[in-house]
């Protein structure tokens, strides 16, 4: 098979592409690099070979190599048009990249493994610290992405009836609420369509616990 994936089970990115692989029906390769073992294995050189960033996923289509998850969402949907996961008309696409965001920049990156490592070693937080601050970011981008989803975008998923590159964000970020003790009973239309999205087997398939490297 031509596509090779570079994932680690719990990786809220990877788990992202892991999605739209499967919503394309496509099958790929999965390479495993555990973020924690031998001190993190994306911090060897043999991995900094393929992201210099040294940051998960990154995906390799024969001889093209594309990194940071939602260029490589994107790019499958454009290599892969079928069954479209963007809305065909440019409005429907920016409100699409705008749930996008709202997890990808603005949410995730606080709870990324890099920035608790960091308020541990630099700034002496301990375990509960560290998930009070994942709960507060997740809450706060929450508070306004339930709004943007319940004002019009949401139908069955994130973006209308049909699956789309945002509910492949918002799944994993789901998946991190949950792990870090979120309270999700404010957050109405996220938990509808989340379990509508968990309703079909593209997402199951990418979830973490059914990865090859999940312990």
């Amino acid at each position: 098979m031509s596509l090779a994936l570079y994932t680690y089970w719990r990786s809220s990115a990877a788990y992202r592409v892991r999605i739209v692989l499967n919503l394309k029906g496509l099958d790929y390769e999965a390479r495993p690099v555990h973020l924690v073992d031998d001190g993190g294995q994306h911090l060897k050189d043999e991995y900094r070979r393929v992201s210099p960033q040294a940051q998960l996923p990154t995906l390799v289509d024969g001889d093209t190599v594309v990194r940071q998850s939602m260029a490589i969402m994107e790019y499958l949907d454009e290599t892969h048009p079928e069954p479209a996961l963007m809305p065909r008309d440019a409005k429907g696409r920016a409100k699409v990249r705008e749930l996008m965001q709202a997890v990808g920049t603005d949410i995730h990156p606080l709870g990324n493994l890099r920035v608790l490592k960091a308020l541990e070693s630099e700034f002496g937080a301990d375990q509960a610290a560290k998930e009070a601050w994942s709960r507060r970011w997740i809450r706060h981008g929450f508070d306004g992405l339930e709004k943007l989803m319940a004002d019009g975008a949401a139908g069955r998923f994130s973006f209308g009836d049909t699956p789309s590159l945002a509910d492949a964000c918002l799944v994993p970020q789901h998946y991190n609420a949950v792990r870090w003790g979120v309270d999700l009973a404010p957050y109405p239309t996220i938990r509808r369509v989340v379990e509508a999205c968990q309703a079909l087997e593209a997402f199951r398939k990418a979830a973490p616990e059914a990865q090859p490297d999940a312990p």
